[in-house]
């Protein structure tokens, strides 16, 4: 990863995506580039300066001349904030994702357990949700049995998360959620659709990275713009959709510790030793391009 110099000339710097790679490479003649992502990563807008006494020419000279990056095309390190356009001038607040842990809804939250904190932990099989269910700390409710992959792991809401505006309003249709994309790393895990069913996957790149694609009609994509009673959403304003998933522990994660030793390390929680793993999961909404990580922290007891 590098800078370009941006106080000078403009440069015009693209690469293809792995897909756009990968589709090249067929040389068969189908190649089209239809798409394209334009983002903002290494813009710090707190540089906007209104108070600089050369003028209204100088507000926003530093974020001009700032540094960008060398275009790479890691799609684990690249295009965080995604930039979207939108032709209204009518909006004051846009949508934002949020993880769901209420407990009326069934899917876990960010954990507060010694050994597990600040991760969603997952078991990776039958004998770590043995341990983890009997251990005082945890109990059966406060991780998810990925070697079984029932129910939700997680649930994320989508909406305007502001108490401005009641949620009783109806979300703009150009803010609705009616697509995802799901970033998972394919050695540890799969996606499951809260059903047990495995997702199909979309792609997978050269770093292992499995994309899922998941648009509705399926039983992922909940409408929630309905649902506007308190405790039934963390988002404060008008709702838009809820995407549920779960996840299943691959055949390596589930049958062997190589990966375990590999990739992760060590934690004891209850005098119990387990290895760990520690992955994210990606969500990206496909209208918005808003997009959040989640921590995961896959357990097999040793």
């Amino acid at each position: 990863m590098a800078f370009l110099d941006n106080s000078g000339d403009i440069i015009l710097d693209a690469v293809l995506t792995d897909a756009g790679r990968q589709r090249l490479a067929k040389g068969d003649g189908s190649f089209k580039i239809v798409k394209f992502a334009l983002g903002d990563d290494e813009i710090n807008y707190e540089l906007y300066d209104k108070n600089d006494t050369r003028g209204s020419a100088f507000y926003d000279l530093e974020i001009l001349q700032s540094p960008v990056f060398e275009a790479f095309t890691n799609n684990t390190a690249t295009m965080k904030s995604k930039l979207v356009t939108i032709a209204r001038n009518d909006i004051l607040y846009l949508p934002v994702l949020l993880l769901n842990s209420i407990s009326t809804v069934g899917a876990l939250g960010i954990s507060e357990v010694t050994g597990l904190a600040g991760t969603v932990p997952l078991s990776a099989d039958d004998a770590t949700t043995s341990a983890l269910t009997s251990a005082t700390s945890v109990g059966a409710t406060n991780f998810y049995d990925a070697s079984k992959a029932e129910g939700n792991a997680i649930v994320v809401d989508q909406g305007l998360n502001t108490n401005a505006i009641s949620p009783e309003r109806t979300i703009a249709a150009d803010l609705f959620e009616d697509s995802y994309s799901i970033q998972l790393d394919n050695r540890l895990l799969t996606l499951t659709d809260g059903a047990s069913n495995n997702v199909d996957i979309s792609f997978i790149d050269d770093d292992n990275i499995a994309l899922y694609n998941v648009s509705t009609p399926t039983n992922m994509i909940e409408d929630i713009s309905d649902k506007i009673s308190e405790g039934v959403s963390p988002i404060q304003g008008p709702r838009g959709t809820r995407l549920n998933m779960g996840f299943r522990s691959s055949t390596d994660v589930l049958t062997s510790t190589y990966l375990f030793t590999r990739l992760g390390s060590q934690v004891t929680i209850d005098s119990v030793p387990y290895y760990y793993i520690d992955t994210n999961v990606r969500i990206t909404g496909l209208t918005t391009g808003y997009r959040i990580d989640l921590p995961l922290r896959i357990l097999r007891k040793q």
